[in-house]
């Protein structure tokens, strides 16, 4: 009997491993395409883009974007698998022999369980790398944004476009966010003009970004050729804001799941806020746990004791539902948390709990009441 279990297990891991690929060939392909076409339309007019660079950009994304379907994958992966053995009758040979649901689906969420944490602990990494490259490509072929923002060890830096087409480099040595307003220590304005060449340089002890400008304390401007001026207070207008800075920090996508730990703690030294960091850090934890759940699903609206009774159309219907409910499910769980209205663990845990007890109590119900 163990090696007659060990046999089926094996099989039925086959079945649903071989759904599981050809269902994420055909969505990442799907996604390939649909990314590519968008990346075209926002290149049109760009002569020095050519279509080989753009399918590039969309092969460089695409390790991510397989990361976020996964779920949907697994979900759609196994209401196939599930339906091939049922209309086949093995289904119903192996229910006869005395397997339970749970004994038969134990291969699949073994299966998806490993697949989950290599995904996390091999693959993540490598889509990251591929992730930041895509964002640099990106930023270079679009020039979508009007600054470019660096937090390290020696401090704040940014570079700010003018509009006579000159650059103001901005240093700070310590900043620090409270509410609204971003203070700074020991900052440096370094004007350049559209040539590289210096034209004046700002020392500040202290500054603020309020709204649209910077509020400098104890501050000198030096100009080549004059004696630097003290101001006791001055402002500087500026095109950036808060929240642009924080939409300037590093993408969580761009980050391995073993770099977000030093990352998270160092944002967090800094005095910024790390919330989308380690909402993306818990999900990724997560994720195994997710891929679990979506297995479960996929056994609610397949493995049915009445096969023949019809009722397809509706379980198919109700399987999409469910996807697309847990995707709104999981958004706005996110977004609670990135507001701080609910913890960060809650919010990155709370979609993969509820979707694995539903399905659990449902599977309960359908296989025992």
């Amino acid at each position: 009997m163990p090696r007659l279990y060990i046999t089926l297990s094996a099989y039925i891991a086959r079945h649903f491993l071989l759904a599981l690929l050809g269902t994420l060939l055909v969505i990442t392909a799907l996604i390939v395409l649909m990314d590519f076409i968008e990346l075209l339309r926002r290149s049109a007019g760009k002569e020095t883009v050519d279509s080989l660079f753009l399918l590039q950009l969309s092969l460089m994304k695409l390790p991510t974007l397989m990361q976020q379907v996964m779920p949907f994958a697994v979900l759609i992966g196994g209401m196939i698998a599930m339906w091939r053995l049922t209309r086949s009758h093995e289904l119903v040979v192996i229910r006869a022999a005395g397997v339970s649901v749970w004994q038969f689906m134990a291969p699949a969420l073994l299966l998806v369980a490993v697949l989950g944490v290599v995904n996390v602990t091999v693959v993540n990494p490598l889509a990251a790398l591929l992730y930041k490259r895509y964002e640099q490509a990106e930023d270079g072929m679009t020039l979508a944004r009007q600054g470019t923002f660096n937090l390290s060890e020696s401090g704040l830096w940014l570079r700010e476009p003018r509009a006579d087409g000159g650059q103001t480099v901005v240093h700070a040595a310590s900043v620090r966010q409270d509410g609204f307003d971003l203070y700074m220590r020991d900052m440096a304005f370094i004007y350049v003009d559209g040539r590289e060449r210096f034209l004046k340089r700002i020392n500040a002890r202290l500054g603020r970004l309020v709204g649209s400008e910077f509020e400098l304390t104890d501050a000198w401007v030096m100009e080549p050729g004059q004696a630097g001026v003290f101001h006791a207070a001055l402002s500087l207008p500026t095109t950036l804001t808060l929240g642009r800075v924080q939409e300037n920090f590093a993408s969580p996508e761009t980050l391995s799941f073993w770099q977000l730990p030093g990352f998270i703690s160092f944002f967090e030294s800094a005095g910024f806020s790390a919330q989308r960091h380690s909402l993306y850090f818990h999900s990724l934890i997560a994720s195994p746990i997710l891929l679990c759940a979506m297995v479960i699903v996929a056994a609610v609206f397949s493995v049915r004791p009445n096969q023949r009774s019809g009722g397809g159309f509706s379980r198919v219907l109700g399987a999409v539902g469910s996807g697309f409910l847990l995707y709104f499910f999981s958004k706005l769980s996110l977004a609670l948390g990135q507001s701080s209205t609910v913890p960060v663990w809650l919010s990155a845990w709370t979609p993969t709990l509820v979707t694995l007890l539903l399905g659990m109590a449902t599977l309960l119900h359908l296989e025992d009441g």
